[in-house]
């Protein structure tokens, strides 16, 4: 019954957080938004103390529970090594605690010290949200698009095309690196990743160790036949000494279902078997059980200073000639979301899951491929732009790195300014041009929603000179517009710099 539970709500839960990361509309997030922000690292981040304790008295009642139930990236390698359909392939281990905690140290000094790209790479639900948004998702919109097309036949909009593209190649790589990796592991050996190297599941297993409920063995009944360590994916149920290693068990039920002499129960444990574990302690059989507590002081100590590819399409004017596809500026300064505050504020608390990336509508988010911030989203303004309107990201983000910002207040936050380059400006290069007349265009100033942009004369000592940009940079918010609907190719003739600090104007 304990493993069917189980695989019923891992079920819903990988399904609907998946779908989170698919889904482009914004329709799940208002119902099911919150199973993000109930993983536990991005709570830590977001200081949602409530959801940190509940998850860790949650551990302290039932064990590791939260790897097998909640977590996507755990629940992802049950079901690779479901996919191999042989029993008996597993078999005790020891605990690799010179393995463990070393990574479980660096990750906090990483943590605390700001080094989001380190801390991305490990941290186990936003691995899954990379792998769900750069494996999964490019499906799920080819689906989407096939349909739309079908739909189209029958004079039907219940679906719409909606581009594929790589957001960030790096991005893509370590995602699908990171896919290979788990995979093989989780084939191979069960839950070797989350009992060796995934932080999070090392941090549970101080509070795992001393839960209430656990799998305990009734050595009256045990026959030693082994059928329990081989189907243990976690490797931790040592049959000859009818011991197991709570630390590293996620009580996914297994072994229950295949003990055939009823010799294994989940529950509070028995007097007669804490007696036993007493006596093997005094023996010197349980010294892992001291140094497990010495690991949690550690650990405790840690804690408290924390507190695919792209559819091709060639765009035309008018079906004359092929328009030049933008290329990024290079900026001095990145671009972060409205609500993020600063860059250090991003870098601080941003786990790269990649969340708000796939929610952005408008195609402005995308991975950054620095080396210090790896992953973690900037702006870009080649495929739209970042709408005043707009306020999704700040919705989904389950760190606290993006921060709730209401409509109203987004228009007043200014996250950079425009710059205007002369050079690269059609009405001055025309000007410039003896042979044809000057072209006028201010595109740049009709689409600014804040009034930040006026056309001015070229020369203010020629009527006749064409208007150019003049940029008011108390008013512009760094949204983009003009960047975006610029028709200089491939770089536009003005852009967006960031700022360091996001400023109220």
């Amino acid at each position: 019954m304990l493993r069917k539970i189980r695989i019923t709500l891992a079920t819903i839960v990988f399904a609907l957080i998946t779908l989170l990361f698919l889904d482009f509309t914004g329709t799940f997030h208002r119902w099911f938004g919150w199973m993000a922000k109930i993983q536990f690292l991005p709570a830590v981040l977001a200081m949602h103390m409530i959801i940190v304790v509940l998850l860790i008295l949650l551990t302290l009642l039932l064990g590791r529970i939260y790897c097998s139930v909640v977590c996507p990236l755990g629940i992802m390698q049950d079901i690779i090594a479901w996919f191999r359909k042989k029993k008996n392939r597993y078999s005790f281990s020891k605990e690799r605690k010179w393995l463990r905690y070393p990574v479980l140290a660096v990750f906090v000094v990483a943590l605390v010290a700001g080094i989001g790209s380190f801390v991305a790479l490990l941290a186990p639900y936003s691995s899954y949200g990379r792998i769900a948004e750069n494996l999964l998702r490019p499906i799920y919109l080819f689906g989407n698009n096939i349909l739309a097309s079908i739909a189209e036949h029958f004079d039907s909009y219940a679906f719409y095309h909606t581009d594929v593209w790589i957001k960030s190649l790096p991005t893509f790589i370590i995602a699908a690196v990171t896919f290979i990796v788990i995979a093989y592991l989780a084939w191979r050996s069960g839950r070797t990743y989350c009992n060796t190297i995934c932080p999070v599941g090392t941090i549970l297993s101080f509070f795992a160790r001393i839960s209430l409920f656990k799998v305990y063995f009734d050595e009256d009944k045990c026959r030693k036949c082994s059928k329990c360590s081989k189907n243990c994916k976690a490797s931790c149920i040592d049959y000859k000494n009818m011991t197991v290693d709570y630390s590293r068990c996620v009580t996914c039920g297994n072994c229950l279902e295949e003990c055939s002499f009823d010799a294994l129960h989940y529950g509070m444990r028995r007097k007669k078997q804490e007696v036993r574990d007493k006596k093997q302690e005094v023996r010197g059989e349980k010294q892992e059980v001291d140094e497990g507590k010495r690991a949690f002081l550690v650990g405790a100590a840690l804690a408290t200073t924390t507190a695919a590819l792209a559819q091709v399409k060639k765009k035309t004017d008018g079906g004359l000639a092929v328009i030049e596809d933008k290329e990024a500026p290079e900026r001095k300064t990145p671009i972060t979301p409205p609500g993020s505050f600063s860059a250090k504020n991003m870098s601080q608390h941003c786990t790269a899951c990649q969340l708000c990336v796939s929610e952005c509508p408008n195609d402005v988010l995308r991975p950054s491929t620095d080396l210090m911030t790896l992953m973690q989203p900037t702006m870009s303004y080649e495929r739209g732009y970042c709408r005043p309107e707009c306020h999704r990201c700040s919705e989904v983000c389950p760190t606290g790195a993006i921060k709730p910002i209401r409509r109203e207040e987004k228009t007043s936050i200014q996250i950079g300014h425009a710059v205007w380059i002369k050079d690269q400006c059609i009405p001055v290069i025309t000007d410039a041009d003896k042979d044809q007349e000057a072209v006028e265009c201010g595109n740049c100033a009709r689409h600014c929603p804040t009034g930040a942009i006026l056309m001015v004369p070229l020369r203010e000592d020629d009527e006749n000179a064409p208007l150019v940009p003049a940029v008011n940079t108390q008013k512009c918010i760094g949204c983009g517009a003009c960047e975006n609907l610029c028709p200089a190719r491939p770089f536009p003739a003005i852009y967006v710099e960031g700022h360091e600090m996001h400023r109220i104007i």
